[in-house]
Protein backbone atom coordinates (compact mmCIF):
# COMPACT_ATOMS: atom_id res chain seq x y z
CA UNK A 1 0.00 0.00 0.00
CA UNK A 2 1.42 3.48 -0.69
CA UNK A 3 2.05 6.31 2.22
CA UNK A 4 -0.76 7.04 4.32
CA UNK A 5 -1.91 10.82 4.67
CA UNK A 6 -0.90 11.90 8.24
CA UNK A 7 -3.09 14.55 10.31
CA UNK A 8 -2.75 15.83 13.19
CA UNK A 9 -5.11 16.91 15.55
CA UNK A 10 -5.43 20.20 17.00
CA UNK A 11 -3.94 18.95 20.41
CA UNK A 12 -1.39 16.69 18.56
CA UNK A 13 -0.19 19.60 16.14
CA UNK A 14 0.16 22.09 20.32
CA UNK A 15 2.37 18.67 21.26
CA UNK A 16 4.48 18.73 18.07
CA UNK A 17 5.20 22.13 18.50
CA UNK A 18 6.57 21.96 22.17
CA UNK A 19 8.77 19.01 21.13
CA UNK A 20 12.15 20.60 20.48
CA UNK A 21 13.81 20.87 16.48
CA UNK A 22 15.77 17.95 16.65
CA UNK A 23 13.26 15.91 18.82
CA UNK A 24 10.47 16.81 16.73
CA UNK A 25 12.70 15.69 13.31
CA UNK A 26 13.03 11.67 15.11
CA UNK A 27 8.87 12.27 15.66
CA UNK A 28 8.68 13.13 12.02
CA UNK A 29 11.10 10.52 10.66
CA UNK A 30 9.29 7.46 13.18
CA UNK A 31 5.81 9.08 11.95
CA UNK A 32 6.90 8.69 8.09
CA UNK A 33 7.73 5.57 8.31
CA UNK A 34 4.88 4.15 10.53
CA UNK A 35 2.62 5.44 8.05
CA UNK A 36 3.84 3.60 5.37
CA UNK A 37 1.60 1.21 7.15
CA UNK A 38 0.14 1.83 10.28
CA UNK A 39 -2.10 -0.82 10.47
CA UNK A 40 -1.75 -3.15 13.81
CA UNK A 41 1.38 -5.50 13.72
CA UNK A 42 -1.69 -8.20 14.56
CA UNK A 43 -3.09 -6.93 10.30
CA UNK A 44 1.04 -6.76 9.40
CA UNK A 45 1.52 -3.63 9.73
CA UNK A 46 4.09 -0.92 12.10
CA UNK A 47 1.14 -0.44 14.90
CA UNK A 48 1.81 -1.64 18.58
CA UNK A 49 -2.28 -1.49 19.30
CA UNK A 50 -3.77 -0.69 22.30
CA UNK A 51 -6.74 -1.92 23.88
CA UNK A 52 -7.69 -1.80 27.58
CA UNK A 53 -5.13 0.92 29.21
CA UNK A 54 -5.22 2.25 32.54
CA UNK A 55 -8.83 1.40 32.79
CA UNK A 56 -9.15 3.55 29.37
CA UNK A 57 -10.75 1.72 26.31
CA UNK A 58 -7.97 2.50 23.85
CA UNK A 59 -8.90 -0.31 21.33
CA UNK A 60 -8.60 1.10 17.38
CA UNK A 61 -5.60 2.96 18.28
CA UNK A 62 -2.04 2.53 17.95
CA UNK A 63 1.51 3.78 19.56
CA UNK A 64 4.76 4.37 18.26
CA UNK A 65 7.26 4.26 21.17
CA UNK A 66 10.63 6.32 20.42
CA UNK A 67 12.43 4.54 23.69
CA UNK A 68 15.52 6.54 23.40
CA UNK A 69 13.31 10.20 23.74
CA UNK A 70 11.33 8.88 25.99
CA UNK A 71 8.29 9.68 23.58
CA UNK A 72 5.21 8.03 22.23
CA UNK A 73 2.89 8.71 19.66
CA UNK A 74 -0.70 8.05 19.79
CA UNK A 75 -2.72 7.22 16.44
CA UNK A 76 -5.77 6.26 14.56
CA UNK A 77 -5.51 4.29 11.31
CA UNK A 78 -8.61 5.85 9.16
CA UNK A 79 -8.89 2.85 7.13
CA UNK A 80 -11.68 3.84 4.77
CA UNK A 81 -9.55 7.16 4.14
CA UNK A 82 -6.32 5.94 3.93
CA UNK A 83 -5.26 8.78 6.73
CA UNK A 84 -3.26 7.92 9.90
CA UNK A 85 -4.47 10.57 12.51
CA UNK A 86 -2.08 12.00 15.29
CA UNK A 87 -3.35 12.16 18.56
CA UNK A 88 -0.81 12.48 21.27
CA UNK A 89 2.44 13.21 21.25
CA UNK A 90 3.57 12.74 24.68
CA UNK A 91 6.61 12.07 26.68
CA UNK A 92 6.29 8.03 27.82
CA UNK A 93 5.02 8.15 31.49
CA UNK A 94 2.17 5.13 30.46
CA UNK A 95 -0.73 6.58 32.68
CA UNK A 96 -0.16 9.80 31.77
CA UNK A 97 -0.33 9.69 27.77
CA UNK A 98 -2.96 6.79 27.60
CA UNK A 99 -5.21 9.13 29.83
CA UNK A 100 -4.71 12.39 27.38
CA UNK A 101 -5.45 10.22 24.66
CA UNK A 102 -8.70 9.10 25.97
CA UNK A 103 -9.75 12.77 26.87
CA UNK A 104 -8.92 13.63 23.68
CA UNK A 105 -11.45 10.96 21.96
CA UNK A 106 -13.75 11.06 24.07
CA UNK A 107 -13.94 15.14 23.16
Amino acid sequence: MNTWEVEFTAEAVKDRDALNSSVRNQVYKAIRKVSQNPLPKNEGGYGEPLGNKQGHNLTGLCKIKLLKLGIRVIYKAVRENGVMKIIVIAARADDEVYEIAAKRIDS
